[in-house]
């Protein structure tokens, strides 16, 4: 073999000769998301393992990732998958068995504490009301053409809650999946744009201003009981969800038992962190640019703006309807929490009672609707499944 032959069969091979332009505007949106990552902060443990995971799936020639062996209409051959597939689809597995998506929450109900809400109940009302944006998305989404399964994965975007989006629309319209990933998690880090006006909007200023009643202390026995009997209930109604919530509510039983130290660390920590890594460059590995640049992301786009906002609404104005009914003792910005990005979206609803109110301090009364919404948002995911799965 000449040199000729040597340097024409280097450029053949290379991504450069193979490259179409879906794969380069791409792979220009993925530099795009990580700068989003990176310098502005948009939600970067997340964002950046998307971006970056949508960046080397668009390389040509990479063959990291094979769409069509999880569109097979026979089933995933996962033999094939591990025999010969590329490193993504190895990956892949753990978004396609819903395994990422419940140790994600595992971890979630590790690092976070029920106290309030167990300390204020009505606060759940709050949580339920900000899934509102789920039905309404999913209303939308089948008016503008997407069938059953892929309305009700749309719709979940408005929990605000992006390993349920992934549970769900894995199971039900998988081809959505990166569209949908995508606007869940920017959503998400976007709440501290999205939710303000919308709360400035729904609530009066001296609505903004109550000050709320210390919550009561909540006993040790109560924090181990409550996940124990939620897994009970919930499960039972919603036997589907049973892997979200109950790994939920197990994560927060190794926090509070007080004898699983360890455990809770781990699943805080080093757990939460390597199953992060693998869930994001997964489903950003599956936006490819076929199936990526079209008509209907535009819209899935569109209807989880929609679904956040309306979600929010949802939860101020029940926020509204309880101070009322408190005799004024609600502050109806935490109903805004009520939405599933924890503790995100309880640090606006803070942010915004302070500006009204400087000694205002809702933090802890938000993070009873805000665990809600986490709660809220897989019992619609559950419900959407036992309808369409």
């Amino acid at each position: 073999m000449n040199i000729g032959e040597i340097l024409n069969n280097l450029w053949t091979t290379s991504g450069f000769a193979q490259a179409d332009p879906k794969q380069l505007i791409m792979m220009a949106i993925a530099c795009v998301l990580l700068y989003l990552g990176i310098v502005k902060k948009f939600e970067p443990l997340l964002l950046v393992g998307i971006a970056f995971g949508m960046l080397i799936s668009n390389i040509p020639g990479s063959d990291l990732y094979h769409a069509d062996y999880w569109t097979n209409a026979e089933g995933v051959n996962y033999g094939e998958v591990v025999g010969h597939g590329g490193l993504v689809d190895i990956l892949y597995i753990g978004v396609k068995t819903g395994l990422y998506p419940s140790l994600i929450f595992m971890g979630v109900g590790a690092m976070t504490d029920f106290g309030p809400m167990i300390a204020n109940a009505k606060s759940m009302i709050l949580g339920a009301a900000a899934q509102l944006g789920v039905y309404f998305a999913f209303i939308l989404a089948v008016i503008l053409g997407f069938n059953g399964y892929e309305a009700a994965s749309i719709g979940i975007i408005g929990g605000a809650d992006g390993p349920t989006a992934i549970w769900l629309t894995k199971e039900l319209a998988p081809h959505l999946l990166a569209p949908i990933a995508v606007a869940a998690y920017s959503y998400m880090a976007l709440i501290p744009l999205i939710q303000p006006p919308i709360m400035r909007a729904l609530t009066t200023k001296e609505e903004r201003t109550i000050k709320m009643d210390q919550l009561r202390t909540v006993t040790k026995t109560e924090k181990i009981v409550f996940p124990i009997a939620v897994t009970i209930i919930t499960c039972l109604v919603l036997p589907s969800v049973a892997s979200l919530l109950g790994c939920l509510m197990l994560g927060n039983l190794l926090r509070e038992c007080g004898v699983t130290e360890r455990l809770s660390d781990v699943v805080q920590n080093a757990l939460m962190n390597i199953v992060t890594i693998f869930l994001s460059i997964s489903v950003g590995a599956t936006a490819i640019g076929e199936n990526f640049l079209a008509l209907d992301t535009i819209k899935i786009i569109a209807l989880g703006l929609l679904a956040f906002c309306f979600s929010t609404a949802g939860g101020l104005i029940f926020g509204k309807i309880m101070c009322k009914l408190s005799g004024g003792k609600i502050n109806p910005l935490i109903g805004s929490a009520g939405v599933s990005a924890v503790p995100m979206a309880a640090r606006v609803a803070q942010m915004e009672g302070a500006k009204a109110n400087p000694s205002n301090f809702l933090l802890m009364h938000a993070m009873g609707p805000n665990v809600s919404g986490v709660i809220g948002s897989a019992v619609a995911a559950g419900f959407l499944m036992a309808v369409f799965g």
